[in-house]
């Protein structure tokens, strides 16, 4: 029996924002779209990563010595990694004793994770919760993706797939028999303003979201709310407009931004690139949130914030 392997950055076990009831999230690596304000930067790569936390680093030299490559060299008392030579092969993180080094993204068959996931069945059960597939955009991963939620539906687990639905329908359509519930993120609903913060267009986007409600399937939308990007009242009107008529969009999610992604750059050698002037907690930010609600609400769409 096939045993498809997939990169994978994290698998996270009682999680309450990825759908209803209590679920283990499988976090893919690598994902089509460069949104400005991604707060998983981690899983934009396709490929395995290693992040450096800079305060547990005690300058022992372990990591110098376990590099097959030699990327790593003592400059002014600290070790610096070339990324250019270093191959991610994780045994400097193995070598450190203060965990400085970590690496993200490990390769694991789905037999693995379906042995972490089994953990978890008695919570579901009590919980009505499952199991489900995030990222990065885990549809860049189809035959795995494809594969796990299979075997979890096989299972009798209920799986949910939280997507951007930026791929072929070809890919959406060979594994959604397998998806209870679409978790499907839509920002910019203007195709310029998509491309220019996410890095793509939205028409294939718009056109996935239609043909999966055509046919029935259960969808909660979820929309993140970025100061002066994606809250304006046009751009949530014009969302609203589009789904106004999916009978089985059961709900809308407002994500409110926030920059606790911001440490994951540093230690990922990454910039920042957006830094919005509204600061989250404030009055101005929760009167935007409680505008979002009731332009979604004026089309009978239910809302809520957070997801």
């Amino acid at each position: 029996m096939s045993d498809p392997e997939g990169l994978v950055f994290d698998i996270h076990r009682f999680s309450i924002h990825d759908g209803p009831g209590i679920r283990t999230t499988v976090f893919l690596k690598g994902c089509t779209m460069s949104c400005q304000w991604c707060h998983n930067p981690e899983s934009q790569s396709s490929e395995a990563e290693m992040i450096f936390r800079e305060t547990r680093c005690m300058h022992c030299g372990e990591c110098l010595h376990a590099c097959p490559q030699g990327a790593i060299t003592w400059r002014n008392d600290f070790p610096i990694t070339d990324l250019q030579i270093c191959s991610h092969c994780g045994s400097c993180a193995e070598a450190c004793p203060t965990q400085a080094r970590e690496l993200i993204g490990r390769s694991w068959r789905v037999s693995e994770v379906m042995t972490q996931i089994r953990r978890d069945i008695p919570f579901y059960e009590e919980s009505g919760g499952g199991v489900t597939l995030s990222g990065g955009e885990p549809l860049l991963q189809p035959v795995f993706a494809a594969a796990l939620l299979h075997t979890c539906k096989a299972e009798g687990i209920h799986t949910a797939l939280d997507t951007s639905g930026f791929c072929s329908w070809e890919t959406l359509n060979n594994l959604r028999a397998d998806v209870d519930l679409f978790l499907y993120d839509i920002k910019l609903m203007d195709d310029g303003l998509h491309n220019q913060y996410t890095g793509v267009s939205n028409l294939q986007i718009l056109e996935n979201l239609q043909r999966l409600a055509d046919s029935g399937h259960q969808i909660i939308l979820r929309i993140p709310i970025i100061h002066e990007i994606t809250d304006n009242e046009n751009n949530l009107r014009a969302i609203a407009e589009f789904v106004k008529s999916m009978t089985n969009v059961q709900r809308v999610d407002l994500l409110p931004y926030h920059d606790t992604a911001r440490l994951k750059y540093t230690r990922l050698g990454l910039d920042y690139s957006i830094s919005p002037n509204i600061p989250r907690g404030s009055d101005e930010f929760a009167v935007k949130l409680a505008d979002g609600v009731q332009i979604f609400e004026r089309y009978q769409l239910e809302t809520r914030i957070g997801g």
